[in-house]
C-alpha cells in the first residue's frame, strides 16, 4: 500500500508540474503579445509624430514626448506643427482616450484631419476644431481626443487659440510675469467626437516682448503626487526661470515637472521660444496678453 501511495503522489505532482508548465508558457506568450502590442503602438506613435517644426524669425520650436512608464499606456499624445499656405504657423497638442495600438493609430487620424482642415482655409481655431470635431464625430470610432489648437501669425505677432476639452497653454515672460492662458475657463469646448455641433471659443492675444509658451498633455502636470493646477503652476515656474533658455533646454525641464507627477500616462510638450517684435519690446502689453 505504502508503494501505491507514493505512485499516486508521484503522478499528483507530475500532473502539478505539467499544470504550471502549461500556464508558464501561456503567460509567456501573452507577455510577449502585449510587448509587441506595446512595440507597434510605440512606433506607430513616434512614426506619426512630426521630425521637423515650423519657425520663423525670432521664433524657435522644440518638442518632446515621453510613452507611458507601465508601457501599458502607450499611444494617445500627440504634438504637431507645419505652416500655411497664408504664412500662419500652426501648433497642436493633444490627447487620445484609450490606449495602446487602437489610440495610436486613432492619434493619427485625428492630426490628418486637423491638418487637412486647416489646409483647406479655416478662419480660425476654433473653426478648424468645429469643421475636425463633424468629421471626426461621422465616424463610427467610439474613441475621443482632446486638442490644442494655436495658431501664430509671424507678421504681426499675434496668436490665436481654441481648446477642445484640453489643458490651457502655460507662458512666461522675460519681466516675470507667467501664468495660464484661459486658467478656470470653463467655455473650452467639448473632446473632438463626443458630439456634433459643438462650437470652440477662441482666444487671442499677441507676442509683446521675449518669453516662452508651452503647450502640453495632461501626463505632464497631473499625477498621484500632486494635481493639474500645481503641475500647471510648475510648468509656469520652469518657464518663467528659463525665458532666456533655449526652447530645447526648457522642453526638456518642463518634462522633467512630468517626472514629479508621479505619472503613469504618456506625456507631450511643445516649446515656444519667442523675442517679440522689436516695437513691442518697450511699450506697455495690454492687459491680458502674453
Amino acid at each position: 500500500m505504502g508503494g501505491r501511495h507514493r505512485q499516486v503522489r508521484s503522478a499528483s505532482a507530475d500532473d502539478l508540474l505539467s499544470q504550471l508548465g502549461r500556464l508558464t508558457a501561456r503567460v509567456r506568450e501573452e507577455i510577449e503579445v502585449q510587448r509587441a502590442r506595446v512595440e507597434l503602438a510605440e512606433a506607430l506613435q513616434r512614426g506619426m509624430l512630426p521630425t521637423t517644426l515650423p519657425t520663423a524669425p525670432g521664433l524657435r520650436v522644440a518638442a518632446r514626448y515621453a510613452p507611458a512608464r507601465s508601457g501599458l499606456d502607450i499611444g494617445g499624445d500627440w504634438y504637431d506643427g507645419f505652416r500655411l499656405s497664408d504664412g500662419t504657423l500652426a501648433f497642436s497638442v493633444g490627447d487620445v482616450q484609450g490606449h495602446d495600438v487602437e489610440a495610436a493609430a486613432y492619434m493619427g487620424q485625428v492630426r490628418i484631419v486637423l491638418r487637412a482642415v486647416a489646409a483647406m482655409g479655416a478662419a480660425d481655431p476654433g473653426e478648424i476644431l468645429g469643421t475636425a470635431n463633424e468629421l471626426l464625430s461621422a465616424t463610427d470610432d467610439p474613441l475621443f481626443a482632446t486638442c490644442l489648437f494655436l495658431c501664430f501669425d509671424p507678421r504681426t505677432w499675434s496668436v490665436r487659440t481654441s481648446r477642445a476639452g484640453h489643458t490651457g497653454a502655460v507662458w512666461a515672460r522675460e519681466d516675470g510675469e507667467c501664468g495660464v492662458i484661459e486658467r478656470g475657463q470653463e467655455d473650452i469646448g467639448l473632446p473632438l467626437a463626443v458630439l456634433p455641433g459643438e462650437t470652440y471659443t477662441v482666444t487671442r492675444y499677441r507676442f509683446t516682448q521675449p518669453g516662452a509658451l508651452a503647450l502640453l498633455t495632461d501626463g505632464v502636470v497631473e499625477g498621484p503626487r500632486f494635481p493639474l493646477e500645481e503641475g500647471l503652476d510648475a510648468v509656469a515656474q520652469v518657464l518663467c526661470d528659463g525665458v532666456h533658455e533655449d526652447p530645447d533646454t526648457l522642453a526638456d525641464r518642463v518634462m522633467e515637472v512630468a517626472e514629479r507627477t508621479g505619472h503613469s500616462d504618456d506625456a507631450a510638450v511643445l516649446v515656444l521660444s519667442h523675442d517679440g517684435p522689436e516695437a513691442c519690446r518697450t511699450a506697455d502689453p495690454a492687459p491680458g496678453v502674453v
